[in-house]
């Protein structure tokens, strides 16, 4: 059944009271099944371990990735395999549609995990305990959520706003359940398929499964006298070096530093191929620019200058040189410079989404909400109610736990209202939120006000771009349930559930992760960034915390040139891609994020695009290779990272166990 929509020239001339009655009439499945217990149920579980997987790529990348499509054709396959087995009947398409809304917001309440408190934890040394975490997430993104519902009306109801990644989300759903249903088994075979090969490979590539494996199950340290597991190295030039230490063979150097030391590795990181073939060509070319020229060009003459050296640690041990050591000694300034002022330069260059936030309304559309839909719709009271409440309580539980002074967060909630507002016309018009950018207004405004507590920006800045990404995306979430006719109360249930399920699968594992303790038990944040989770986003965020706190006072001259150039090309690149409508292949923000990605994690993005690439310009619309690399690509791709994640996540706990 085809997707029912109204003509442009109804959207305009029609009021909102006129559109509610006719998608009452025309649209509207009430008697369908929708949050049910069975799809809340699903929703819970395939939130919480997509929302692991999103965490364990946000340390590696700094990026959220969205997994509502992924969970429509997880759904879509199980309960259609359990149904032709007489286990079940199958989903309505609603109960699909609940089932991915939960997911998705599972996926998305985890982003300050890997962004605004990890960089609180890493600017203040301080770890919060796992249950003030716990709370300060969810409470954040019930914010959200009761913001989003007001909007709703507004955006969705009244103005039919795009939406474009929910709405393709509706029309996936639609094709799935009217006419394409073998196309949906195809790709739920081809991610169960690519996932199960990429999580043999990545056991094979874990010294912990092959521990488990060897030692633990065929005990090959009793009868074989295995002393430590064989397993693959997923480093593949790791193979080189171990024959050229025996044989005194070349060891690559540039300007004599060797190039392992710069993170120049050669990995076969199954997920960051994954990843890359979700960026597109265009970002992860936009990657790999950026590590090219700090890793390959920029780094190598700092380090021959001296402004990046080998420095004494706290305990006075000398920390020699590496990867991370590069990026924080120098390359964060001139990466974070470029990340920021790319990222401002377009969100300004978009003028619809700031004039389109505060348009007043004509008399044609701005009729009163009808009471048809006032036992569907999610009352207004509960919002009115419910924001100030859980907004007090959000700055409250920010000054407790986190020592910012309680009027100083609240004075940044203000703000929240703003952000969210042009959050939601941009992912209305674009599926973009500019969060990461829009963050840094709060983070400056609070610093200016109290520089001496890192806290005091970090936090309220982690508050509000949490609050008005999850309210945007919650909007986005909410396009596919109103084009399929599901009810707008149990996709706010549906919400909540799935902040909860992200909170309790991904607090605990990122201490699992991410905070490993030592042999005395003891937890430190210094295992927080380590060369397999980068943590960009929060090093990002320190880098600007660094910058109110400090200033730029003893930086060297080389980085503050450095930056002053970065600034200038972030410039050019956004009006280029301006100038040009998108066609300019180079991202600002993203050659900043080239740089503080580890270079070997850039490499494996680039090839992973650069194959889907190829593969897509070189096949036929209708083919199988055409069906395979192009309108498959998304399952691939989500096979690639779940089975790595889910893998690699597994490796940690059982390093953790034996």
């Amino acid at each position: 059944m085809a997707i029912q929509h109204l003509t442009d020239e109804q959207i305009a001339t029609m009021s909102r009271a006129q559109k509610d009655e006719w998608w009452f009439k025309n649209v509207f499945r009430g008697d369908m099944a929708q949050l049910t217990l069975r799809s809340g149920f699903t929703g819970f579980l395939l939130g919480g371990i997509l929302s692991a997987t999103g965490l364990y790529i946000g340390a590696k990348t700094g990026i959220a990735i969205g997994v509502g499509l992924t969970s429509v054709i997880l759904a879509f396959a199980l309960f259609r395999a359990l149904h032709a087995s007489g286990f079940a009947q199958d989903y309505t398409i609603l109960e699909n549609n609940c089932t991915q809304s939960i997911a998705t917001a599972a996926g998305y309440v985890i982003t300050p995990l890997f962004s605004s408190l990890a960089a609180y934890m890493l600017v203040t040394g301080v770890i919060p305990a796992w249950w003030q975490l716990m709370i300060w997430i969810f409470v954040v993104a019930l914010i959200g959520v009761l913001i989003a519902f007001p909007l709703k009306r507004r955006f969705i109801n009244e103005d039919q706003a795009p939406f474009p990644e929910g709405r393709a989300c509706g029309v996936v759903l639609d094709s799935l359940y009217h006419g394409a249903g073998d196309e949906g088994v195809f790709k739920a075979k081809l991610l169960g398929v690519v996932g199960g090969f990429t999580a043999l490979y990545q056991a094979l590539v874990s010294d912990g499964w092959m521990k488990l494996v060897q030692f633990k199950i065929l005990m090959m340290d009793k009868w074989a006298g295995m002393k430590e597991p064989w397993y693959l190295h997923e480093r593949l030039d790791q193979y080189y070096y171990a024959w050229a230490g025996k044989t005194t063979s070349l060891i690559p150097t540039i300007l004599g530093t060797d190039i392992r030391q710069l993170g120049l590795r050669l990995t076969l990181d199954a997920a960051m191929l994954g990843v890359g073939g979700l960026m597109g060509i265009a970002v992860a070319t936009s990657c790999f620019l950026g590590a090219f020229i700090n890793f390959v060009i920029l780094a190598p003459l700092m380090i021959q200058a001296g402004d990046i050296a080998p420095r004494l640690g706290a305990n006075g041990v000398l920390i020699p040189l590496n990867r991370a050591e590069i990026v924080n000694q120098w390359s964060l300034w001139w990466g974070v410079t470029m990340m920021v002022v790319g990222a401002m330069v377009g969100l300004l260059a978009k003028p619809e989404i700031f004039k389109s936030a505060f348009k007043r309304k004509g008399p044609a559309t701005a009729g009163a909400q009808s009471d048809l839909l006032k036992d569907i719709e999610v009352p207004l009271w509960i919002s009115y109610i419910g924001v100030p409440v859980f907004s007090v309580l959000g700055s409250y539980v920010t000054h407790i736990f986190f020592g910012v002074p309680f009027w100083l967060a609240l004075v940044s909630l203000p703000l929240i209202f703003v952000l969210t507002i042009i959050c939601t016309n941009s992912m209305a018009l674009t599926s973009w939120t500019p969060t990461g950018s829009l963050s840094k207004i709060t983070q400056f405004t609070m610093g200016a006000i109290d520089r001496s507590n890192p806290g005091s920006n970090l936090l309220p800045a982690g508050m509000t771009s949490e609050i008005a990404s999850n309210a945007a995306n919650l909007l986005s979430d909410i396009k596919p349930g109103y084009m399929l006719g599901g009810k707008p109360r149990h996709q706010a249930v549906g919400h909540v559930i799935g902040n909860l399920a992200g909170v309790l699968f991904c607090v605990p594992l990122f201490f699992l992760l991410f905070l490993t303790p030592d042999a005395n038990g003891v937890r430190s944040v210094t295992t927080l960034v380590s060369d397999q989770f980068a943590m960009p986003a929060a090093l990002q965020w320190k880098g600007v915390a660094d910058i109110i706190a400090k200033g730029l006072k003893g930086l060297p001259t080389s980085a503050l040139i450095s930056m002053g150039f970065a600034a200038v090309a972030a410039v050019a690149m956004e009006i280029a891609r301006i100038k040009t409508k998108g066609r300019f292949p180079i991202s600002a923000v993203a050659t900043g994020l080239g740089v503080v990605l580890p270079p070997e994690s850039v490499l494996a993005m680039f090839l992973g695009a650069l194959v889907f690439f190829i593969m897509g310009r070189h096949k036929t619309a209708g083919t199988p290779g055409w069906r395979i690399w192009v309108d498959g690509m998304e399952p691939i791709c989500a096979g690639l990272i779940s089975g790595a994640a889910l893998m690699g996540i597994g490796n940690a706990i059982i390093n953790v166990l034996i």
